[in-house]
């Protein structure tokens, strides 16, 4: 027996802010479907008229089938499209299921127009198969890139991060990569302060550094290991500003130094070198954001670079941006 859902896809009233249209098809995933749901589609009031209109797109007739045992029913169709301003596709019903043709002319119709594309872990099927990736950078689940790269070898995947924007083309890896996706689409489209709102709500982090490699076939290691490291890497947290070469941080840890190296990488899933670059990263971003008033040099030293230059140089390698322009985008 399978619970019957009805998605409305009406329009949210009383807004005037940008169309979100979500794909629903038969095999629909739930989760990620949910995500852009809790993201785009919640009436969020405080947020003002400018906020997200939401609607659903069915790709074919229904009834349809969705995970999780569910019968979903929907009432519009792919003329939804034809207004949306940003379209999300929901990981795909298999990632070698083919994209009905209706969708992929729907879909670069859309983008021809204008309209910018998301797809959501394995979604990323959906936008190859419509050839909308034809020489772009995307990325999905690391379990799909492999099936994905073999039939689109024109597509340039990365496995590595989190999520590619490419402007009009967006997509996310796993399905809680989509959140972060969602998240970096409310930021630039109305600022980190509602991108900080809408974190909140769902509690979890405005933004995360790192990527996917981290959970790829790496060992769980030993909980006693964890725990035993947890107090020098609250340590390491609260120390950013001072120098934290190997031999001191193994000293604290009672550890030689190779073995904490590898203890460390064991339990981070990062090298001491590439954690405290994400730490001081991460501090750097939440000052630029919060703390207007203090200076890029301050900044600098407080999050443990020494130097403006050094801070900027990794703000263009691992961000693609610098701090002064960060701040001028996300400063609250």
């Amino acid at each position: 027996m399978t619970d019957s859902v009805k998605i409305m896809p009406n329009i949210s009233p009383n807004m005037n802010g940008p169309l979100v249209a979500v794909l629903a098809y038969d095999g629909l995933c739930t989760f990620e479907f949910g995500i852009a749901y809790e993201v785009f589609g919640l009436p969020r009031p405080e947020m003002g008229e400018r906020w997200y209109r939401f609607t659903v797109c069915g790709i074919e007739p229904g009834p349809l089938r969705a995970a999780g045992g569910l019968t979903v029913a929907v009432d519009k169709g792919l003329e939804v499209l034809d207004a949306a301003d940003l379209i999300v596709v929901p990981g795909w019903r298999s990632i070698d299921a083919p994209v009905p043709e209706s969708l992929a002319a729907a879909l670069k119709a859309a983008h021809q127009r204008g309209a910018r594309i998301m797809s959501l872990c394995s979604g990323v099927a959906v936008l190859a198969g419509s050839g909308l990736l034809a020489s772009r950078r995307a990325t999905t689940h690391w379990r799909y890139v492999a099936s994905i790269a073999a039939r689109y070898p024109d597509i340039t995947l990365d496995a590595d991060v989190l999520y590619i924007d490419e402007g009009s083309l967006l997509t996310a890896a796993g399905s809680a990569a989509g959140i972060d996706l969602c998240l970096h689409v409310v930021r630039g489209d109305f600022g980190s302060e509602a991108a900080n709102s809408v974190a909140r709500r769902l509690i979890v982090p405005p933004h995360r550094e790192g990527g996917q490699a981290q959970f790829i076939g790496a060992p769980v290691p030993e909980e006693r290991e964890g725990i035993r490291l947890s107090p020098l890497i609250d340590w390491m947290r609260a120390s950013l500003a001072e120098e934290q070469p190997i031999s001191l941080l193994a000293k604290r840890a009672g550890m030689s130094i190779r073995t904490f190296q590898r203890r460390f990488e064991a339990t981070t899933g990062l090298s001491v070198g590439q954690w405290l670059l994400k730490e001081r990263l991460r501090h750097a971003r939440d000052l630029l954001e919060r703390e207007l008033a203090v200076s890029l040099d301050d900044i600098a030293i407080s999050s443990g670079f020494g130097t403006l230059a050094t801070m900027r140089h990794h703000f263009r390698k691992r961000l693609g941006t610098s701090p002064n322009a960060y701040r001028k985008s996300f400063g609250g």
